[in-house]
């Protein structure tokens, strides 16, 4: 049985791309240098496939910053504002990262693409850009040379691409009069432009990613998919086509997606296992099954006996020549290798006998494939029973399992998660108690992460400091940031969060249920890598998670300082979470845990609490008809965090790099005081959807854009501050940046922020009248 994979880690086992990219843009490295680590990255990767028995090996899914950014630029969609780029550089890497990052230098200041979640992952993508009447053409041959290179090292290459239908449906119109599916004819005499020099190269395989025919699609759409995949079976009868689903099921697509005239369709069979009997009972003779029965988004061990009994049941139907095994979807989305993590207090033998990482489903899907043959190897066969003992463990460990935990969300009532009053009555408390003036300035929460701060947390943990002379000097630390922060004239402060490693997992770390690993890393956008946390048993707050540093700020200001906190739906979205239980229970337990912790900070005298929640929109199923049921509990769960403080106490939380326009009002239902945006990147145009629906509450649309280096100037603020403000009631109006300055330097985040409070208080007198 054939064997593939739709995509591997590219940062590296250690994040050597991560490291290597910073030092390019810092200017500590060359091109040349940055080129060899992105060629070492994918020798390596494609090593280790071909050692695990991987029979088809993917190529250009190797990225320098993302997958989408990488087709824009194959394909010459260059944003019209990037043409001087484009015309100053020789290098095409320059150009991709000024799109990427935004550029301002050599008398140029041009905003970055837009970026957002790929589908219901924590991964962002770059906004594909179109235009009326648009023309592509072929403008790069990354694809052609990752190709070249991997066949030269003995590689049975299969290029990997995303569709043209799904990446006119990723990207935005930005004129009007034309739909984006208009420009199918052109963007597809492009891929076949690009077929065709991978033929000549001897491709065999070819594998398309259309991730968005597991959508609800209209009739348009599905005649362009038909009638693009049928020009392509025409123009290369000899090309094998693999094209791949993933994320979930094809539902109603079913019947017309298995005639698609390809060699093979893939299907998730990990967030979509109840496609599989349709399909099989559907699927022409002509087709061939590609079946995801590996996770490619979690990490829990595959069970290999019910993995097997798919494949098998697959096989009795189709035969064995018919069906392919895989991973669910790309391995993108879970860490590079298990092999690397020690054992820790956190990550036990126990535990760690439950796990595999890309390297170890690699194996995983190879095992499967000989797992069909009538004699097993002897190896493959201790592989199996070792995998069954594994399975017995996880599910009858005590680890999982807290009855005092259980008790407490079954006995959740219907008034913990409603606040006392109504907004309309915590609001006029809110602003006597606090005193803000108009078009009040805050941050988002944390402040620059520096070399220095987190050697600091490193040398803690390798026990090289006490933990007194790291109190003391993130103390010291803390007291410089609000010391700043007053000097600058923000009105609602922040500790800076300098304690902190990730917002998801500082609060993992403290909270039972959860371990964690020292090199379990996974790409969320270009160079930022994230470690998400493991849930893998009941969680609960053992004690107070944030209240000392916060009450110690607030102590040194008489201005408001904001505790921070992550919300329920977030910390859920951006951890690894249990497998055994429904995600709503886990939710409901982590709401318990940061509803304790809310009740705690208001105790200790703080005003304002925010509650981040970008992931809500993330989480959101891909099809509609399943919106409801998770929109339910999943607001319910961010009020029980929320809701048990006073009326004067005002709760913020804060969501970054989504669409709201479908669940407008769930974001209103969760009844935040406060919530903080992104705006910044289109222009405010993502609180067009706030003020169709009439948002009751306040809002801060963030008025600059912390993930591109470039500083806004004061104008430049004001026109956005005026924009909002003609659309959002002023006295319901914050001056915020999009999200958290933990990535920035410290000079660009001074900069910045020193505009953006003048901004703030230039245009107080002026629109104090429309108040």
């Amino acid at each position: 049985m054939t064997t593939h994979i739709l995509g591997y880690p590219r940062i590296g086992a250690k994040r050597e791309l991560k490291k290597a990219c910073e030092q390019y843009w810092s200017g500590q490295i060359g091109i040349d240098d940055l080129l060899a680590v992105g060629a070492q990255i994918r020798k390596e990767n494609w090593q280790l496939q071909k050692e695990a028995g991987i029979d088809l090996i993917p190529t250009n899914d190797f990225s320098f910053y993302d997958q989408v950014l990488d087709m824009s630029l194959t394909i010459g969609a260059i944003p019209k504002r990037f043409e001087e780029v484009a015309n100053a550089t020789t290098n095409p890497l320059d150009l991709y990262f000024a799109m990427a990052r935004g550029y301002q230098k050599n008398g140029l200041d041009i905003t970055a693409m837009e970026m957002t979640k790929w589908f219901d992952t924590n991964y962002h993508y770059l906004v594909p850009e179109f235009y009326k009447n648009q023309k592509f053409k072929l403008s790069h041959t990354k694809f052609l040379d990752e190709f070249k290179e991997a066949k030269a090292q003995g590689v049975n290459a299969k290029p990997v691409f995303i569709g043209p239908v799904s990446y006119l449906l990723l990207g935005k119109a930005k004129e009007t009069g034309f739909e984006k599916l208009d420009l199918i004819d052109d963007l597809l005499s492009v891929y076949i432009d690009i077929f065709t020099e991978l033929e000549k190269q001897g491709a065999t395989w070819i594998q398309i990613d259309e991730p968005f025919l597991v959508m609800d699609l209209s009739e348009k759409e599905r005649q362009i998919f038909e009638r693009v995949y049928q020009t392509l079976a025409d123009k290369f009868p000899a090309l094998k086509f693999i094209l791949t689903t993933y994320f979930e099921g094809l539902h109603k697509n079913a019947s017309w997606v298995v005639k698609l005239p390809v060699e093979v369709l893939h299907l998730d069979l990990v967030r979509g296992f109840e496609q599989l009997d349709t399909v099989l009972n559907i699927v022409p003779d002509t087709l061939k099954l590609s079946l995801g029965v590996v996770d490619g988004r979690n990490i829990w061990k595959n069970d290999l006996q019910a993995s097997k009994a798919i494949l098998e049941n697959a096989i009795s139907k189709l035969g064995v020549e018919r069906v392919l095994v895989a991973p669910s979807c790309s391995l993108l989305h879970v860490p590079f290798d298990l092999d690397n993590e020690p054992e820790t207090t956190s990550l036990t033998s126990e535990i760690k006998n439950w796990l595999a990482f890309a390297k170890q489903k690699l194996t995983e899907v190879a095992v499967l494939s000989a797992l069909v043959e009538e004699e097993l190897p002897e190896e493959i066969q201790s592989f199996y029973n070792a995998n069954k003992l594994a399975m017995d463990s996880k599910r009858n460990s005590e680890l999982i399992h807290n009855e005092i935990v259980k008790v407490a969300v079954g006995a959740i009532s219907e008034g913990d998660s409603h606040r006392e009053a109504s907004f309309e009555t915590r609001q006029p408390l809110q602003h006597d108690a606090l005193k803000l003036p108009l078009l009040p300035t805050t941050t988002i929460g944390s402040f620059p992460q520096t070399k220095e701060i987190r050697l600091l947390r490193s040398k803690l943990k390798k026990g090289e400091i006490t933990e007194e002379a790291y109190n003391e000097a993130i103390g010291q630390e803390i007291e410089k940031s609000i010391s700043w922060q007053e000097e600058l004239g923000i009105d609602v402060l922040v500790h800076g969060e300098f304690e902190r490693n990730d917002m998801v997992e500082y609060f993992g770390e403290q909270l039972s249920g959860f371990a964690f690993t020292k090199f379990g890393w996974v790409q969320s956008y270009g160079s930022r890598a994230v470690k998400p946390p493991i849930i893998y048993g009941d969680v609960s707050r053992p004690e107070p998670m944030t209240v000392a540093w916060t009450a110690f700020a607030q102590s040194l200001t008489d201005l408001p300082v904001k505790g921070m906190l992550t919300g329920p739906i977030t910390i859920l979205q951006w951890s690894f979470v249990r497998n055994d239980q429904d995600r709503e229970t886990t939710a409901n337990q982590i709401a318990l845990a940061i509803r304790e912790e809310v009740n705690d900070l208001e105790r200790a005298g703080i005003k304002v609490i925010q509650i981040d929640e970008p992931a809500i929109r993330e989480g959101l199923p891909l099809r509609k008809e399943a919106w409801k049921t998770y929109l339910d509990w999943a607001i319910k769960a961010f009020r029980i965090s929320a809701s048990g403080v006073g009326n004067q106490t005002q709760i913020h939380t804060h969501m970054c790099y989504s669409e709201f326009n479908d669940i407008i009002e769930s974001i209103a239902a969760m009844d935040a005081d406060v919530i903080t945006i992104e705006t910044s990147r289109s222009q405010m145009e993502l609180l067009d959807a706030f003020v169709n629906f009439k948002y009751p509450n306040e809002i801060g649309p963030g008025v600059y854009d912390i993930h591109s280096p470039r500083v806004p100037n004061q104008t430049e603020m004001e026109f956005l501050i005026e924009k909002a403000a003609q659309l959002v009631p002023v006295k319901n109006l914050w001056v915020n940046p999009d999200c958290g300055l933990k990535t920035r330097g410290w000079k660009e985040t001074n900069d910045a922020l020193v505009e953006m409070v003048n901004a703030a208080k230039a245009l107080r007198k002026k629109l104090e009248v429309v108040a």
